[in-house]
């Protein structure tokens, strides 16, 4: 047993234009695209985003939403044309800029750049998103995802040193102070096998308590801050279902969208966006770690292999799920008791001791009958990790603000209010707020805490740097990463399962498949890519 499985990251940010707050988000984002594929990519790389083999509509409870009766925010198929307005590039600032800039606003489908490192950068909802390239495992989700914020900081510093071009804030958060929500999705592959109904089922009281030790945390209470306070979650107050298909209305616990990018006879892809974006580092590995271990549980007792522990998850059901989200996000002394659907009652970190209990006695099973190995390194480190927090949370939570977000930015916050003798609702602590997760180092307060050792890291820098640019070695990013930065000039299109080639002198385009999330990986196919001069050879290379 492992936390490995195919996972990754999509995190859209918070953009502003500094003294000016209501320039136009869609254009905002638009330039901070461009602008790094000029930037990083010199403009050379003209790829696309391959659609063909994306249905947001495909719910999987089992029916298909009919395209006319979908609100357009679930149209990620087909995105809508973004509507430039306010300053838009002069002509005197440079060429490139320019020429880049006119051509997106003549298609939408020029705001999106496929990385090196095999991620995508494009604009969502009129916010710029990153989405991370496939990885494996927890610790590398952690790397990749911490190039995006590097990512998105180029594009910032590429935009301030052009005249030509606005200055553009990028906030690595979930609210932007008047309503709005904006999301950090997670994805993980998932056994087909699994019936979602139980998915959803066993997965809800995981998702809705892990927010003890996942929350960014967040200054005031209601999705308008109505009533002054501080929470545990910056998107708990914005989820209204249990499950569903929309992503920006009526959010769900559980989102229902059926698009695994892969086989879908093997595979189903859980789109989860109850998640924060998170700075901390531990924050962020236990979010990813704990919930794939969770999954290996639901898959384990839907093959039959820990049957006997499903009733054991199912006792955990919620008699109000969505009301408890809010619950657990509004309760920062963590004691406040939750009404479970057989009637007991527990806190947030008591259900979370339950699912490690379950998990641990699925392992010690697994290992004591012979059918499996122990956890290796990585998988004993987020259970030792996940256990620690939860016994340290109930007892002495102060002792886990190297590790968990919305506590180190509490104490940020209420050293603050101490100082200067400031209530919940005064602007100065949502402006704090802000603040914390602003990209640029020199403003960031995260970073202020990162410098003076007051968190706690697990990527060295220079493997962040690295991972900007280089793709992970074990998933298809790296042939997707890889042609990118050989053959990008050749290259049409791409998707998370597909990239289309443009050769030269051929009557139509090639598209090669990549279905399978662990092939295309470095040891498959590093040493063709390396022979082939050309992207004619590599394709007759890969026919053979």
């Amino acid at each position: 047993m492992t936390v490995r499985r195919v996972m990754g990251i999509e995190t859209e940010y918070g953009v502003l234009q500094p003294g000016r707050p209501t320039a136009n988000p869609m254009l905002l984002s638009s330039h901070v695209v461009a602008v790094h594929a000029v930037a990083r990519q010199g403009g050379r790389v003209k790829a696309r985003w391959d659609y063909d083999d994306e249905d947001p509509l495909q719910d999987a409870r089992g029916f298909h939403l009919q395209r006319a009766a979908a609100h357009p925010s679930l149209l990620t198929d087909d995105p809508a044309r973004p509507a430039p307005s306010g300053d838009a590039a002069a002509g005197d600032g440079p060429q490139e800029v320019a020429r880049s800039l006119a051509e997106e606003y003549e298609d939408p489908g020029a705001a999106n750049v496929i990385l090196t490192n095999g991620a995508r950068l494009y604009v969502d909802h009129a916010h710029p998103e990153y989405s991370s390239p496939e990885v494996t495992n927890p610790l590398d989700a952690v790397r990749w995802d911490r190039a995006g914020e590097l990512v998105m900081l180029a594009s910032v510093r590429a935009l301030a040193s052009t005249p030509a071009l606005p200055d553009v804030a990028l906030y690595k958060n979930n609210v932007d102070g008047k309503g709005a929500t904006y999301g950090t999705h997670e994805n993980f592959l998932v056994e087909r096998s699994v019936p979602f109904v139980d998915l959803a089922a066993r997965l809800t009281p995981f998702l809705v308590t892990r927010q003890v030790f996942t929350g960014a945390g967040r200054v005031g209470i209601g999705q308008r801050g109505e009533e002054a306070g501080f929470q545990l979650s910056q998107r708990a107050d914005y989820m209204e279902a249990e499950v569903g298909l929309e992503t920006t209305l009526r959010r769900p616990i559980v989102n229902t969208r059926d698009e695994p990018h892969a086989d879908p006879d093997k595979w189903r892809r859980l789109h989860v966006i109850i998640g924060d974006a998170n700075q901390l580092e531990v924050a962020t590995y236990l979010k990813l770690g704990t919930t794939s271990l969770v999954l290996w549980l639901i898959e384990r007792i839907a093959d039959g292999s820990a049957s006997d522990l499903g009733p054991a998850l199912d006792r955990l059901a919620l008699a109000d799920p969505v009301g408890s989200v809010h619950a657990v996000s509004h309760d920062v002394a963590l004691t406040r008791k939750l009404h479970l659907a057989d009637g007991r009652l527990l806190t947030a970190i008591e259900v979370q001791q339950e699912y490690l209990a379950a998990v641990r006695t699925a392992i010690g099973r697994s290992v004591g009958a012979g059918t499996g190995d122990g956890p290796d390194a990585q998988t004993a480190d987020v259970l030792a990790r996940w256990g620690s927090l939860l016994d340290r949370l109930a007892t002495d939570p102060a002792s886990c603000a190297r590790e968990v977000e919305w506590l180190a930015k509490m104490r940020l916050l209420e050293g603050l209010r101490r100082r200067d003798h400031l209530d919940w609702d005064h602007p100065r602590l949502a402006a704090v707020d802000l603040q914390w997760s602003d990209v640029r180092p020199e403003r960031g307060l995260y970073h202020r805490l990162l410098e003076a050792g007051a968190v706690e890291r697990l990527v060295a820098d220079e493997d962040v740097r690295a991972a900007v640019t280089d793709p992970p070695e074990d998933t298809r990013a790296y042939f997707r990463g890889r042609t990118i930065a050989r053959f990008g000039a050749h290259v049409s299109a791409a998707s998370w399962d597909s990239v289309v080639f443009d050769v030269p002198g051929a009557p139509t385009l090639q598209r090669v498949p990549m279905r399978d999330p662990l092939r295309g990986t470095r040891a498959h196919v590093e040493a063709l890519l390396e022979s082939s001069p050309d992207v004619g050879s590599l394709l007759d290379a890969l026919g053979s």
